[in-house]
């Protein structure tokens, strides 16, 4: 820990948890395409929606790590086969990115991030597409990259090169912090980065997996523990 000089977080279900959010966005994209759409709502549920995404992942794997062209390439499809026109997709996903930023940032996230970047630089890394400026964090971190902008997913390794590249850190002097074993711990550490699992739920840590270098339930407990 003593060689660490940048502290790198997943967002989702690390800094606020997500599941409700996504009921919520998806929720109001529904409605949206109720009032606006009302021919694809007429043939498909939203769980019909969802399958069709999950479809488009499988015949398009080297998409399937980018959500945002999944869902509006998918709504594409929906406004084409009823009848609408294709920007309605981009219409109809601002609807919902606007609500899948809509988070509720856990109370001991900005305490600890405060406390953490007068010491270390802070970035974020992503699987999802929350965008930072709108929830209003972005000024916390140095560098924030997501799937899309890398092409890549975790627990692909390229997307822990690439932040450490974007941070001109050496992996050794990185320390990854994520709620995820497999996608989060055991990924950074395949990098060669240092290791924080962040479990809040108080979950019972794999036993196939070596545990991470430091586990807390908080954002507070790792500027404790650092600091």
């Amino acid at each position: 820990m003593s060689k660490v000089r940048a502290i790198a977080f997943d967002l989702d279900n690390t800094l606020w948890d997500v599941e409700p959010v996504l009921l919520r966005a998806e929720a109001r994209l529904y409605s949206w395409l109720q009032e606006h759409c009302p021919r694809i709502t007429r043939h498909l549920s939203a769980e019909q929606m969802r399958e069709a995404r999950l479809e488009l992942a499988r015949r398009e794997p080297h998409n399937a790590h980018d959500f945002t062209y999944l869902r509006t390439a998918a709504l594409a499809g929906h406004a084409r086969a009823h009848g609408y026109a294709e920007e309605v997709a981009e219409r109809a996903f601002e609807v919902f990115l606007a609500a899948r930023c809509e988070v509720t940032i856990l109370a001991d996230v900005l305490p600890g991030l405060e406390r953490l970047r007068a010491r270390y630089r802070l970035a974020s890394l992503s699987n999802g597409n929350a965008q930072l400026d709108r929830i209003g964090i972005a000024h916390l971190f140095a560098v924030s990259l997501n799937a899309g902008q890398i092409g890549a997913a975790k627990p692909d390794r390229r997307c822990f090169e690439r932040l450490a590249q974007e941070l001109a850190l050496p992996p050794a002097e990185v320390l990854y912090v994520g709620d995820d074993p497999e996608l989060d711990v055991a990924a950074a550490r395949a990098a060669g980065w240092g290791t924080v699992w962040m479990n809040r739920r108080e979950h019972t840590w794999p036993a196939h997996l070596a545990p991470a270098d430091l586990t807390v339930g908080s954002c507070t407990e790792l500027a404790d523990a650092l600091l």
